[in-house]
């Protein structure tokens, strides 16, 4: 069985805590109090400095309660796509790649950038051997399916394992980059939450950023 193909004048921000935010507003109008009742009643405080004192602890304020609200929705924000990629455990995904898995058959794809007249895939061994290689015909852009059921060319069966792919396309008689779009499969193991965010443990591919996923089966 041949592989087959299916398309598918500002203040500085101050970094506080809420506690923190009301002492630093306490103490700055308990020092422009004190300095409003020790003025010289000669030579009073000029309005519009009062003014722009009280302006700028306004903006420190409010930078500082946004940066808290900011900090909310991504803590909730990482919660929720902890909870969505917990949901992809045992689920196939299609990630950027060039391995292919075969254990019987085995999946991998391409997103092609646009409609082409052939697609050709070229499948390695971990030598660098040819294996098999496989003319599927005009393919539509977007992601295409790439399926491989291990027939060899030389008309055996190949053993399971790892193999590595390439991606050849012909349109309009010219050469079309591919390699660069390849994708592998697997299905997702585990899901693990950390400083990099979300990534999914996925078998016989490592860990990759759920961002990375192309398409899910």
């Amino acid at each position: 069985m041949e592989a087959v193909a299916s398309a598918t004048s500002s203040a500085k921000p101050v970094q506080t805590a809420g506690g923190d935010i009301d002492l630093t507003q306490d103490r700055f109008l308990k020092l422009l109090i004190a300095q409003m009742k020790s003025q010289d009643p000669l030579n009073p405080l000029d309005n519009a400095q009062v003014t722009s004192q009280l302006a700028q602890l306004s903006t420190v304020t409010g930078i500082n309660k946004l940066g808290d609200l900011i900090s909310g929705l991504s803590s909730t924000f990482s919660e929720g796509q902890s909870l969505q990629a917990a949901g992809m455990i045992g689920r196939g995904v299609f990630t950027p790649g060039n391995t292919i898995a075969l254990n019987g058959t085995a999946l991998a794809g391409v997103e092609l950038p646009q409609a082409v007249d052939d697609l050709t895939i070229n499948i390695k061994n971990a030598a660098g051997a040819l294996v098999h290689s496989a003319s599927l015909g005009p393919q539509n852009s977007g992601l295409v399916t790439l399926e491989w059921d291990g027939a060899d060319d030389a008309g055996g069966q190949a053993p399971n394992g790892t193999y590595t792919f390439e991606i050849q396309a012909q349109s309009g008689g010219k050469q079309v980059v591919t390699d660069v779009n390849r994708l592998s499969y697997g299905k997702v193991n585990s899901v693990t939450l950390g400083a990099a965010g979300v990534q999914l443990n996925v078998d016989g591919i490592g860990a990759t950023a759920l961002s990375q996923v192309k398409q899910i089966l």
